[in-house]
């Protein structure tokens, strides 16, 4: 399970009702090209709302929380 971290979430803001791992990752400049991100969630602890995690479809919705080894994120709607 990923480490509770003191520090507050970095905001991600989407416009859409969600958004797939494997896209905020690229939009949150974690990887720089969509095909990076199977590997780098094979090669990466990554935890949603508290569960590990490891598929780039998995669809993120404004509330859920994100930690990876580069930091936390918060998901909202703009």
């Amino acid at each position: 399970m990923g480490k509770i971290s003191s520090v507050e979430p970095t905001t991600i803001t989407i416009e859409s009702e969600y958004i797939t791992l494997g896209q905020f990752l690229k939009f949150a400049g974690i990887i720089s090209m969509g095909s990076e991100a199977k590997s780098y969630l094979s090669q990466n602890e990554t935890v949603v709302n508290g569960e590990k995690e490891a598929r780039r479809g998995r669809k993120l919705r404004p509330g859920d929380l994100v930690v990876l080894p580069k930091g936390t994120y918060q998901i909202a709607k703009r």
